[in-house]
């Protein structure tokens, strides 16, 4: 019986739980008995922490991780905003794709072995507004389900199935997860409570570990303020463990200026060294929206968005080199996101517009370093309306960073995520004693004829287990799943695909078995 269920089903009814103002306990480590002592605990022991970094508006992906591979398609789709070949930053051990040229920090934390590039992220379906895209990526559900959770708060309601009732207690006196840069979002909401709190500002963190607040106007109103801000303070109890944490640590390696990640980032370093137990943390840096003047009309590798992505890779890069000043880098893993990545083909106004699939990055000493995916291919001739199509679904790099880092059991983790997602080769397997195949240069998924009429013949390789062949278009959509079931028996198999009334063009076979995924081009004609 999970202990949630234990709680709600064997505690007397004569048992008073700790009153609550404000969400949070009044007695201050009020765990009652001993029974409830146990309850309280988290379902893993670890000390593993998960920083997420969301990069709001929609970042360009193509721009951020260059697809040299097939640089001359990228340069024909994109005359006017182009990353010049000679410019884009190469990465050891790799020839297919490189970095924009405003990113030397994380250039070096890649060729260091403590940056993942993950190619061609994104999810069946694309949603292209900013606030429902933005509502998938932080709840973890699929484009046409409202989920009023998000997947970190699943997983903290997981660990902690009881909050807010009888927390902060003796084993859990730190917040649950802290956000840095705006209120709590829905990443961290639970089933039923918000697991998290927020520092609105980097200013706010500052005036709570020195004792000062804004200023108050000499007013009625004022003087209710002030009046408020002391009552909430007092029974804010999670403020007095911040300070003791943050005034731990005195001295901290250098960080850039004039960076708000960077501010962000600095104080998660501080307050993981100051050992708080908070199992995640969110900072967000904006103003990714690029439709218009992206780059420098006469220098591409200059403007708006380079000047976003040197301030990101500077900050991840300052940040790593603190975690290891401060020894603490091996508990910490990184994660960049954002809502959506933009059109392959760059518009008349210098921007790109709302796409579908783009890069991620994890950052650490303790993720497996290198190029995740195949360099995605450009079209020759992509229109307006052509969008990347996803390789790996986002929510699998959610599922394999709560497996294997935040150690989630296994039977556990599809209530979390709230369906099974594949496990990807991200994390040293080591960390939670889990393991995942590697099948990287192996031909999974083929189909003849190609170019096709109208029917084609698929044949895919699979280990056994749960399998999948989708179709999708150029937008990033998928049609149709030819293949979706689990299979007792390895080997290879054939499924015909009809293509029908579709217009003629280029559609993208979708191969996923268990950890592993493939993507083949084909192209429909008369």
């Amino acid at each position: 019986m999970k202990r949630r269920d234990f709680l709600k089903n064997t505690v007397p009814v004569g048992i008073m739980l700790p009153a609550l103002i404000n969400g949070f306990a009044i007695k201050a480590f009020g765990a009652t008995s001993p029974l409830l002592d146990s309850l309280l605990l988290p379902v893993t022991e670890t000390d593993h922490v998960l920083v997420l970094v969301q990069l709001t508006g929609g970042n360009d992906g193509i721009n951020t991780v260059i697809p040299l591979e097939f640089y001359s398609k990228y340069n024909n789709a994109r005359t006017n905003i182009a990353i010049p070949e000679s410019k884009v930053l190469k990465l050891d051990g790799t020839l297919k794709v490189g970095l924009n040229p405003a990113m030397t920090g994380l250039q070096t934390l890649f060729n260091e072995g403590k940056l993942k590039v993950i190619n061609s992220v994104g999810y069946p379906t694309p949603s292209f507004s900013h606030f429902r895209a933005t509502d998938i990526w932080m709840s973890a559900s699929d484009s046409n389900q409202a989920v009023a959770s998000g997947w970190a708060g699943r997983y903290l309601n997981y660990e902690y199935p009881n909050f807010p009732i009888g927390y902060p207690n003796a084993t859990m006196t730190d917040p649950l997860s802290i956000q840095i840069g705006s209120v709590t979002s829905l990443t961290s909401q639970g089933p039923s409570v918000n697991m998290g709190m927020s520092i609105s500002s980097t200013s706010s963190f500052y005036n709570l570990i020195n004792g000062v607040q804004d200023p108050a106007p000499n007013t009625r109103a004022g003087k209710e303020l002030t009046y408020v801000r002391n009552i909430a303070q007092q029974t804010q109890q999670y403020a007095s463990v911040i300070k003791d944490a943050a005034a731990k640590v005195s001295q901290q390696s250098t960080y850039p200026s004039n960076n708000s990640l960077a501010d962000q980032l600095k104080i998660v370093a501080r307050l993981i060294k100051g050992g708080l137990k908070t199992r995640v943390y969110m900072v967000s840096y904006g103003g990714f929206d690029t439709h218009s003047s992206q780059t420098n009309t006469t220098d591409t590798t200059i403007g708006t968005h380079a000047n976003l992505l040197q301030n990101v890779s500077n900050a991840i890069k300052a940040f790593q080199d603190d975690l290891k000043y401060l020894n603490v880098e091996d508990r910490v893993i990184g994660m960049t996101y954002s809502e959506f990545g933009r059109r392959i083909k760059s518009n008349a106004s210098g921007g790109t517009d709302h796409g579908s699939a783009a890069p991620m990055f994890l950052f650490g000493t303790n993720i497996l370093p290198g190029v995740l995916g195949d360099t995605p291919n450009i079209p020759t001739t992509a229109t307006a309306n052509d969008n990347l199509p996803y390789q790996y679904d986002f929510r699998s790099i959610y599922a394999t960073l709560l497996s294997n880092w935040l150690c989630v059991k296994e039977t556990d983790l599809q209530e979390v995520m709230l369906k099974n997602f594949q496990l990807l080769p991200l994390v040293n397997v080591g960390e939670c004693n889990k393991g995942i195949p590697n099948t990287s240069g192996v031909n999974l998924i083929t189909n003849y004829p190609n170019p096709f009429t109208n029917t084609t013949t698929i044949r895919f390789t699979t280990a056994g287990g749960h399998t999948m062949v989708q179709i999708m278009d150029t937008m990033g959509r998928v049609l149709v799943n030819l293949v979706d079931k689990e299979y007792t028996n390895s080997g290879s198999y054939t499924v015909t695909f009809d293509s029908g009334s579709l217009p003629v063009g280029v559609y993208y076979a979708r191969f996923q078995n268990m950890a592993v995924q493939q993507v083949r081009t084909m192209l429909k004609v008369r």
